[in-house]
């Protein structure tokens, strides 16, 4: 099955029903702890670049070598290593602190310069003439825990990103068998920080989602799924930043959600109170119709009493504004969940 309308945007005026102007479509897959499909939207086996909701993941080669306990890495800073971070005082402090304890420093990381996210979701302006670090990069404590590894396992710190590097040979590998799927049905690609990413089916990144919120309770890797959902539900001001959707959602989950925002519109929800994984998809990649799309999944659920809807009430129908202020029109979702079978 193709991906379908989910999330529509309109314009019009205040005092009439808007009309719609642009549709966005997409797939989503909920699944049980068993990867059992429950519910689904569009294609719910739509492989897709899993982007940054992998990071957890990737995570998993030095957590699984006792790097945290080598290295003495605190919960917070574990839960840098699967941030998309907003480049805020807290995330260069814990990221320098990590890269202290190896004994590398920014100028190591390989995820190239870019300018702090605090900006574009805050909406406050970039200082003029400022320059910016691998540091300030979004990707900057996933790679210092990609360095971490490098000298743990003593492999070369230099070209760490490259598909050919021992560290990649054991993510892939370490993906590979946490998903139960052959290497060979992971589409590789070059992620935005220079990184290996890869593509997976949607059900297998709910899977994943759904496996990591149990913690420690999984079956295959245990207390190294327990030390990462713990660390980002703990700190998801880390995993992300101030006025950022994964903070959101993590904090109205009340430590039992575990979220995660991939770039061009890929989110990962994992629930553990109700033993689920939730994985959606924007087939265009516009990150606006996300949020909405999210939202209502988690309404048709039955996982928002008043308290989180009120709370994530923002996500719910954003409006529009134009350059004035003025409401031009909203963000609206279009789907029902469909029972699986």
């Amino acid at each position: 099955m193709p991906a379908i309308p989910l999330v529509a945007t309109t314009r019009g005026y205040p005092d009439a029903e808007p009309a719609v102007e642009n549709v966005h479509a997409g797939s989503i897959a909920v699944v049980d702890t068993r990867g059992r499909l429950l519910y689904a939207a569009g294609d719910p086996q739509q492989v897709i670049f899993t982007r940054s909701a992998l990071k957890p993941f990737q995570a998993l080669p030095f957590i699984l070598s006792d790097g945290p306990a080598r290295f003495g890495l605190s919960r917070d800073e574990l839960a840098l290593l699967c941030a998309s971070h907003s480049g805020e005082t807290m995330h260069l402090d814990g990221v320098s602190s990590i890269l202290d304890k190896i004994g590398l420093d920014p100028s190591h990381l390989e995820c190239g310069c870019a300018t702090p996210l605090f900006y574009e979701f805050t909406g406050q302006p970039v200082p003029a003439g400022r320059s910016w670090t691998p540091l300030h990069h979004n990707c900057s404590g996933k790679h210092s825990g990609f360095l971490a590894w490098c000298r743990l396992h003593g492999a070369p710190t230099r070209g760490y990103v490259e598909p050919g590097h021992p560290l990649q040979q054991a993510i892939r590998a370490t993906l590979a068998e946490t998903a139960g799927l052959a290497a060979g049905r992971m589409p590789g690609g070059i992620d935005g920080c220079s990184a290996p990413n890869y593509a997976l089916p949607l059900a297998t990144l709910a899977h994943l989602y759904a496996r990591l919120a149990q913690g420690g309770a999984d079956p295959q890797l245990g207390d190294a799924m327990g030390m990462l959902c713990e660390a980002m539900t703990a700190r998801p001001d880390l995993v992300s930043g101030t006025a950022r959707t994964d903070l959101a959602w993590m904090t109205a989950g009340d430590g039992d959600w575990v979220a995660k925002i991939g770039a061009d519109a890929v989110q990962a929800v994992g629930i553990r109170s109700a033993g689920l994984g939730i994985a959606v998809k924007i087939a265009d990649g516009n990150s606006r119709a996300l949020h909405p799309a999210v939202y209502a999944v988690l309404e048709q659920l039955g996982l928002l009493d008043d308290a989180r809807r009120t709370r994530l009430d923002a996500f719910r129908q954003p409006a529009i504004r134009n350059a004035r202020g003025t409401v031009t029109g909203d963000i609206r979702t279009l789907f029902r969940l469909a029972p699986a079978g």
